[in-house]
């Protein structure tokens, strides 16, 4: 069986579109990334954009990786979207709880039986694959109740509720640009994401005291993962997506991993700065991407 978990993943990887390339200017940071994570035991995927200036950054980006209780980004912007139609309501109570409790429970403290409460209502993995295809999210598919997910014997391989980190990516950004949802619609996940009580570990960990984050963890045995938002000091947001498979410490190498984007975006808009005033003098040496503390 997992000869063949192996393979279907080749053949996903094979298929998966040409996608935006990453940014020259930042492959100095990518570069630093692809060293960090290769010192580790384990598989890593990162995934970094500037949802400003468009430019991005991935190690490993179109690499399939099980995205556990991040995929609860996507049931509640499905839900959202469904109140915006009319179809629901956060006050509509399911199984003894208003839909707005569950989506705290959901996203703030990761409950996965809020989870499935919601996802079952909106009908089940079935309607949320399908939100994830009319959305373009190549890379992305659900497939399992968290329930049934957990239940299921583990294997980090199977392509069976799985993004790459390209494909988390696209979901933020579009969240971001309001594809998904309107504005109050798209502020109250942002909200609820900034509220986040879990993977205090992880990318928030080493980023400086106050960066505004919203994210959601995802957790499973042998699989860590972080993803979401970022704010640097000039306020640009940087959408990221960091997965990590097998090997040990794995929130320690996201913590450092976010941090290393952080400052790298960063230094980015340092450089873009400087050439504004100065075009003819400004070279990229003049910007340190060495970032050791």
């Amino acid at each position: 069986m997992r000869k063949f978990a192996l393979l279907g993943w080749l053949l996903a990887l094979a298929a998966q579109p040409a996608l935006a390339a990453s940014s020259p200017a930042l492959q100095p940071v990518e570069r630093q990334l692809s060293e960090l994570v290769r010192a580790r035991p384990g598989d890593y995927g990162i995934a970094a954009l500037d949802l400003t200036t468009g430019e991005t950054l991935s190690v490993r980006g179109n690499e399939p990786f099980p995205m556990a209780s991040t995929v609860k980004i996507a049931v509640a912007a499905l839900y959202l979207a469904q109140v915006e139609h009319g179809r629901r309501s956060l006050d509509d109570i399911i199984k003894g709880q208003s839909a707005r409790n569950l989506m705290n429970a959901m996203i703030t403290h990761s409950n996965n039986v809020a989870t499935d409460i919601l996802l079952n209502d909106l009908g089940g993995p079935t309607a949320l694959q399908e939100w994830v295809e009319q959305h373009g999210l190549s890379g992305m598919r659900v497939d399992r109740t968290i329930a049934r997910l957990l239940a299921a014997k583990r294997d980090l391989y199977d392509l069976r509720d799985s993004s790459t980190p390209i494909a988390m990516l696209n979901l933020l950004q579009k969240l971001d640009k309001g594809e998904l949802l309107r504005p109050a619609g798209k502020q109250y996940l942002l909200d609820l994401m900034a509220k986040c009580s879990t993977g205090k570990n992880r990318m928030r960990a080493l980023l400086p005291a106050g960066t505004p984050v919203q994210h959601k963890t995802g957790t499973l045995n042998g699989l860590t993962a972080d993803v979401g938002f970022i704010t640097l000091p000039d306020g640009r947001r940087i959408a990221v997506a960091f997965f990590a498979r097998n090997g040990s410490d794995r929130p320690r190498t996201i913590a450092e991993a976010a941090w290393t984007v952080y400052y790298g975006f960063q230094a980015r808009n340092t450089f873009r700065m400087q050439a504004a005033s100065a075009p003819v003098t400004a070279t990229p040496s003049t910007v340190s991407y060495q970032l050791q503390r």
